[in-house]
Order: structure tokens, then sequence, then C-alpha cells
């Protein structure tokens, strides 16, 4: 059966109008502009219906660039954007205004170019964090240390009500092959908690040297959905990001392949667009297909 597919991690960037640090120095081909046109015409190919712009840069001006494209552009359902978490009061103050716009959807910064894995445990940091659990806006956790799932779990005991994500599933070991290692205890650890979610994501770039395919990245979805089962898991292309390991339609068709070797057709439906539904509050109309 055709699936409706919702990519939860789609980036854009433009160069000429937003400050991007990470990518000065970078000799890929990520160090361009990519406009939503260039990924529009790829969805019907990938299965894709709808989307979620997430940040990529620590400033209002990535987030309100994502929200002007989200206006313009029907298949972008939501929005995931930057609060300067540092500051409680300047959070609050942006969370106003940003509430009232209808694809602010919930919050991420980019804690793994942080020298402190803990930086999220800042007292500051914990009491943004808190406003955002209060007014019930999800926050993406963009970790690729152990040690920045060990943080989660602290703000997770200090926060319960705050409902996160993993995105990438916080980069499983699938280059050393290990099984599952310190991640994997971690990651059991975190699924206890029922406000955890993952984002089946990114995994190409992750995969390293190692292939990308079904058969590779599958021992992990399988631990994923083992432990944090098929209502807390959902998927994200992460253009252009995945490019680096693949095109956009075969990083879905490898997600695809896996995750319906792994459940059924009806757990499928949940992890490729109802969960997102769910935990990013995207409205019936928002993902009705046309």
């Amino acid at each position: 059966m055709p699936f409706e597919l919702i990519d939860t991690h789609v980036h854009i960037w433009d160069l000429e109008k937003v400050d991007y640090p990470w990518l000065k120095d970078n000799q890929t081909i990520l160090n361009a502009s990519y406009h939503i046109d260039a990924l529009t015409p790829q969805l019907k190919k990938a299965g894709i219906a709808k989307g979620i712009l997430v940040q990529a840069s620590n400033n209002f001006e990535d987030t309100n660039a994502m929200l002007m494209v989200a206006e313009q552009t029907d298949w972008i359902q939501g929005v995931v954007g930057w609060l300067p978490l540092m500051d409680s009061e300047r959070t609050s103050q942006a969370l106003q205004q940003y509430q009232q716009h209808p694809y602010f959807k919930g919050v991420r910064h980019l804690i793994h170019d942080e020298p402190d894995s803990k930086w999220l445990l800042q007292p500051s940091v914990l009491e943004s964090l808190a406003e955002l659990a209060n007014q019930n806006l999800p926050y993406d956790l963009v970790g690729i240390l152990n040690e920045h799932i060990d943080t989660a779990l602290g703000v997770a005991e200090k926060l319960p009500h705050l409902k996160m994500v993993f995105d990438h599933l916080n980069q499983p070991p699938i280059q050393s092959g290990e099984k599952f290692g310190k991640w994997g205890e971690l990651m059991a650890i975190a699924a206890r908690h029922p406000n955890f979610y993952v984002k089946i994501s990114g995994l190409g770039t992750t995969c390293g040297k190692v292939e990308f395919s079904k058969d590779s990245i599958k021992p992990y979805l399988e631990f994923i959905i083992d432990h944090f089962g098929v209502d807390r898991c959902f998927c994200g292309g992460d253009w252009p990001v995945s490019l680096l390991a693949n095109d956009y339609a075969n990083t879905w068709k490898i997600y695809q392949s896996a995750i319906l070797e792994l459940v059924g057709e009806k757990d499928a439906t949940k992890i490729f667009a109802t969960n997102a539904i769910a935990f990013y509050h995207l409205t019936p109309t928002q993902v009705s297909c046309n």
C-alpha cells in the first residue's frame, strides 16, 4: 500500500541572508545555498506528502526565513526554530511572538556545536525549556555524543513534562558495528521516559564509510523500535545534509524498506506520518493530501 510520508527534518539555508558559522570552513557540497525550490521537484519520487523545516543556525534570522518559506510553500507544514535559551527572559518574549505563528511547531539549538556537552543543564537553559514544556512545545535534541544522551536524561529528570526527540537517533554506532554499547545502554534508559521520542533520520551520514543500506541500519532501527515502541518513532530525510550519503529518493527508499521489514503496515503508518502529526501538533488540514 502507498504510505503518506511526512519528512520531519528538512533544512534550507541562504548564505547571502543568514549566518551559518558551521559552514564557514566546510569543504563539501553543503557550503552553498539550498532553497526549498531545489527539493520540491523530488517529493513525488520520494513519496513525501508534507514536511517540517528544522533550524540550521542559532539565530532569529534562520527561524524567520524558515517561517517565511513555510507560509509560501504548501507542503511545508511546520518549523522547528531557535530561541535564545541561555536568556529565559528573551526566550519568553520571543515565544510570545512566535506562538502567534501557525507554523512554529518546536525548538532546537545546535548543542553539538557547544563545547560543553551539558549545555542544556545550565539553570537559565532549564528555565527556558520549562517554559517550552508549559507551552506544550517539543524540543529537538541534536546530539552526537553519548554524553548528550546523558545530558538529555538529566533534563528529563528535571522537566518530566517536556517532550523531546533525539534527532538522527543521537548517532548510533553503525560505523564501528557495535551492538549496541554505551549508546544502547543510554537509549534504553531514555526509552523508559514516556516523553522521549526518536527521529529516524541522518543515518546516511552516520554510516560514514559503512555502506548506507537497509541492512546496515536495520539492527539499530530494530533496537530503537523494540525499546521506544512504534508510537514514539518518526522519520526525517535530513536534506540537504543527506546528500553527502545518497540522493533524496534513495534515502527514503532505504528507510521505508528497513521499517517495513520490522513492523506491519499499520505500525509503519504511525512511524511514517501519524506520530509526527501528534508530536508537532499538526492540524488535520495541514496533513490532508490533495
